[in-house]
C-alpha cells in the first residue's frame, strides 16, 4: 500500500494517538489530527501538523475532517456517550467513502461485558462490521500508563491496586501505536482483530520489584479491596460510572482475562513489545521519592 494515503487520527492527543501521529509522519503518510483544542494539540503534536478542530458530538465537524481522507484511526475517551460518538464517526467515514477504519478497542470487548468500557467497545465493533467499510480492530490490554496513577503511593513505598492475584500482560501504548502505524501503512490486515499485549504477564509483586530496583528503595505491593478502591476514586473526584467500570476492570483481571501474552506486536511490527522494566525506566521521573519512604527503607 502506498504511504501517500491520508489518515485522519481521532483522539490524536490521547494515550495512543499522541504517539501514532509522529509515527505515521515518519513513515511518510499524510496525517490529519482531529482535535478539540487547537492549542493543546499544537503543544502535544507540534506546530506543523494538519489539524481538524471539532468534536465527535458534532457531525458537521466530522464531515469536514474526513473530506479527502482515505483511512480513519478511530479512538475516543471512555465516556457514557462513547458509542454515540464513535458510531457517528463511522457513519461520517463510510458516507465519505473512506476506504478503511482502524478501531482502537479493548481486550475483552463484547456486548454485555460486565465492564461498561468493554460493552461500549463491543457495540461499536458490531456497528463497524455492519457498515460494510473495510476495518481492522485493535484490542490492547491493560495499559502500562495506568501504573502512573499509582505514583503517589509509590512515592511512599506502596504500589496499591485492586489486583490481588492478577497476572496481567500489560502493554505500552507506544507499542499499540506501532501496530496501528503498521496497519495503516501496510496491507493484509483488513477484517482482522488483533489482541495486543506486552511480552509477559506480570503480577503486582513483579511490578513492585521492578520499581524497587529502579528507584533504589523498597516498594511493596498492597492489594486494595474493591470498596476501598471505589472510595479512593470518589475522593479523587472520579465520576461514579467511571470509578465503577474501572474497579470492574480489575475484577476481570483478577479472574485471569488478561493473563495470556500474545505475540501480535512482534508479528505485525517486527519488534518485541516493551517490558514493564522498559516502561518504568522511561517514566522514572513520574515516581519521585518521598522522604518518609527513604526513612522507612532504612528501618527495614
Amino acid at each position: 500500500m502506498s504511504t501517500s494515503t491520508r489518515v485522519l487520527v481521532t483522539g490524536a492527543t490521547g494515550t495512543v494517538g499522541r504517539h501514532l501521529v509522529p509515527l505515521l509522519r515518519r513513515r511518510g503518510a499524510p496525517v490529519r489530527a482531529f482535535v478539540r483544542d487547537r492549542a493543546k494539540a499544537i503543544d502535544a503534536l507540534g506546530p506543523d501538523v494538519d489539524l481538524a478542530v471539532g468534536d465527535l458530538d458534532d457531525r458537521a465537524s466530522l464531515d469536514a475532517a474526513v473530506a479527502g481522507v482515505d483511512q480513519v484511526f478511530l479512538a475516543s475517551a471512555n465516556h457514557p456517550r462513547q458509542v454515540a460518538w464513535e458510531t457517528t464517526a463511522i457513519d461520517a467515514a463510510a458516507d465519505a467513502g473512506v476506504r478503511r477504519v482502524v478501531k482502537l478497542s479493548a481486550r475483552g470487548a463484547a456486548i454485555g461485558s460486565p465492564v461498561a468500557f468493554g460493552d461500549a467497545h463491543g457495540r461499536v465493533e458490531e456497528y463497524l462490521r455492519g457498515r460494510g467499510v473495510a476495518h481492522v480492530v485493535l484490542r490492547p490490554g491493560f495499559y502500562l500508563t495506568n501504573l502512573l496513577g499509582a505514583a503517589d503511593g509509590v512515592r511512599h513505598g506502596v504500589l496499591a491496586l485492586p489486583a490481588a492475584g492478577a497476572r496481567i500482560a500489560m502493554i505500552d501504548p507506544r507499542d499499540v501505536a506501532q501496530v496501528a502505524a503498521a496497519v495503516l501503512t501496510g496491507s493484509g490486515h483488513d477484517g482482522r482483530t488483533y489482541d495486543l499485549t506486552g511480552p509477559e504477564a506480570v503480577t503486582g509483586d513483579d511490578v513492585a520489584r521492578e520499581l524497587s530496583t529502579l528507584l533504589g528503595h523498597r516498594i511493596d505491593f498492597v492489594a486494595v479491596p474493591d470498596e476501598a478502591a471505589l472510595a479512593r476514586l470518589a475522593a479523587d473526584g472520579v465520576p461514579g460510572w467511571f470509578a465503577t467500570a474501572t474497579v470492574a476492570v480489575f475484577g476481570q483481571l483478577r479472574r485471569g482475562v488478561q493473563s495470556e501474552a500474545r505475540d501480535v506486536v512482534r508479528a505485525v511490527t517486527g519488534r518485541e513489545p516493551r517490558s514493564v522494566a522498559d516502561f518504568l525506566a522511561d517514566h522514572a521521573s513520574a515516581f519521585p521519592v518521598a522522604d518518609d519512604a527513604l526513612a522507612a527503607t532504612t528501618r527495614r
